[in-house]
């Protein structure tokens, strides 16, 4: 057996179980290059547990209740959440209440509609994927009071909701700072679930931020498309992925694909991608398990469906 062969069937193993939590299929305003089905199709031949579908500009719970009821043959589980963009009606609470009684799993705050986001845009080297001139121009959707150091009622009545419905929390596009004083008040008000959005790329952390921001319970995730030679939204090299990795420590860090979108690799070709680098900087395959799957799976609360996927 060659050694190439080898590290393609280690990379089958650890694709069984595995959870992307963070995919940009269609349909979507912004270009993409498969739809929902075609990637549950995808992920349940690679005997995925679940992945969880991602719009920027709408709540994907109606689309997942679809797919669930026509396609029960389809082995990987899909989950839907939302993010509180302009088309929402950004902290919108009624938004939210509907997605987390259809099964929501995540609530993303701000992303593209963010000040930080904005901000980023306007003196980035490229324009973000979903950014569209076919809508009104974004509106920024603050999460904070003027004194940035407070947040909003509306804000906060979105983490009570959050709290009650024991959905994941997603820092989205907001800058680490607002992440900071978000997940503070999130964890006084009773959320137990948050994710900290890709910290290498728009939202400014360092890697102190990565560190004390796992310390606190937190899941931090990284989009493997920002570290993949040949995609085109690599920003960061293959060390930089190693440094966030140790920084959080390997038990509460989360490796997503963040792809789907037109003109790169597909989710699970950057899933496959993705773990060939974490191999390749010395991870061992029960390290990469838990990024890829058990961390995952205990963010979202659905460690049942990794174990059915992998008896599978």
């Amino acid at each position: 057996m060659s050694g190439q062969a080898t590290t393609e069937q280690r990379i089958d193993a650890l694709l069984k179980g595995a959870i992307d939590p963070h995919v940009h299929t269609g349909p979507s305003i912004a270009p993409r290059a498969l739809d929902h089905v075609e990637m549950l199709k995808q992920a349940s031949e690679a005997g995925y547990a679940a992945v969880v579908t991602k719009d920027h500009d709408y709540s994907s719970v109606m689309t997942a209740a679809l797919i669930r009821k026509h396609f029960p043959d389809l082995k990987t589980r899909i989950y839907p959440s939302i993010v509180l963009n302009n088309v929402v009606g950004g902290l919108n609470p009624y938004a939210v209440e509907h997605t987390a009684a259809l099964g929501g799993k995540i609530v993303w705050l701000p992303t593209l509609a963010a000040e930080n986001h904005l901000r980023w845009q306007a003196q980035a080297q490229w324009t973000h994927p979903a950014s569209t001139d076919r809508m009104r121009p974004v509106t920024p959707v603050k999460v904070l009071e003027d004194d940035k150091k407070t947040l909003r009622d509306d804000a906060k009545e979105i983490l009570d909701i959050v709290a009650k419905s024991d959905m994941v929390l997603a820092s989205g596009h907001l800058h680490v700072s607002e992440t900071w004083i978000v997940f503070e008040e999130a964890k006084r008000r009773g959320v137990k679930r948050l994710v900290f959005t890709h910290p290498e790329d728009i939202v400014d952390a360092s890697l102190n931020d990565v560190k004390g921001i796992a310390a606190m319970g937190a899941f931090v995730e990284h989009s493997l498309c920002m570290f993949l030679d040949g995609c085109k939204f690599k920003s960061r090299e293959a060390e930089d992925l190693r440094n966030q990795i140790e920084a959080g420590g390997v038990g509460q860090t989360i490796l997503a694909s963040d792809l789907g979108q037109v003109g790169t690799f597909d989710p699970i070709d950057g899933m496959r991608r993705g773990i060939k680098l974490c191999m390749d900087l010395g991870y061992s395959d029960d390290d990469i398990r838990q990024m890829v799957s058990t961390n995952t799976a205990r963010a979202l609360g659905i460690e049942a469906d990794v174990e059915a996927a992998r008896k599978a």
